[in-house]
């Protein structure tokens, strides 16, 4: 059996040191002197956030960069129409912004419309900054459940029977809202509204 010490510690001598309790304090002791945030430094944090917020607010004026690439979300049912009908028009808009088509997985199930299915694909649209529209299901109960989701976030949405007819009415709208120097998404909407 191995020798005990006083207090059931080994002798002395052949007790070795932690390395780290020697040079750090305990973690469990509270920190010594003022623990509070200096009112300058929170002055300072303060002022840098907001030209932080003012410099990226900046470029909102001067709308979409030359070369910019703006994004369609659009059925599953209706996304071959829609690529030909993007195809066909030289998938550019207003210029120089080239106009991409996002194929969205089927909302058909077995039992009929899966409206999770729906949410996630409404959601992919709206968390995408390039969206400027949503060419959706042809059948009135998934437009009716997506509907307020996409306009809360203001992207048109193109409920249309037709791929192709959908995407020619929104190329034309990414062109008459092409001069406006505000967001893209907002003046295509209203273009369509």
């Amino acid at each position: 059996m191995a020798r005990q010490g006083r207090g059931g510690y080994p002798p002395a001598g052949t007790r070795v040191e932690s390395l780290a309790r020697a040079h750090f304090p305990a973690a469990h002791k509270f920190l010594q002197g003022d623990t509070r945030p200096s009112p300058r430094l929170s002055k300072i944090l303060l002022a840098a956030v907001c030209a932080l917020l003012v410099g990226a607010g900046c470029g909102g004026g001067e709308g979409v960069t030359q070369g910019a690439i703006v994004r369609v979300y659009v059925a599953s049912a209706l996304c071959a129409e829609a690529e030909r009908g993007l195809t066909r028009d030289g998938g550019r808009a207003a210029g120089d912004v080239r106009v991409r088509v996002v194929c969205l997985p089927s909302v058909e199930s077995s039992r009929g419309l899966d409206l999770a299915q729906i949410g996630a694909n409404v959601r992919r649209a709206t968390e995408d900054s390039t969206t400027v529209g949503y060419i959706g299901e042809p059948t009135r109960a998934a437009t009716r459940f997506s509907e307020p989701i996409l306009e809360s976030a203001g992207i048109a949405q193109l409920p249309e029977s037709s791929g192709a007819a959908a995407m020619s009415q929104l190329l034309k709208a990414l062109n008459q809202a092409g001069g406006n120097s505000g967001s893209l998404r907002q003046a295509v909407l209203a273009e369509l509204e």
